[in-house]
């Protein structure tokens, strides 16, 4: 019986818990955030890239 007592007294175990869904709810935010950004970059990037090579032409000629 004492040990049933001593353990619904423990807290560490609850903290860890709420430190791991912390974490989680970080990382799907961090993840969702990146996706977003990440199609933005790419687009950017293609730009540039379209840019350049259009610029590289007409020095050519």
């Amino acid at each position: 019986m004492k040990f049933f007592r001593k353990l619904r007294r423990d807290e560490e175990g609850a903290t860890a818990i709420e430190y791991g869904l912390i974490a989680a709810l970080i990382a799907v935010a961090a993840i969702t955030a990146m996706n977003s950004l990440g199609g933005e970059l790419s687009s950017t990037f293609n730009k540039v890239s379209t840019t350049m090579s259009e610029a590289n032409k007409e020095a050519k000629e």
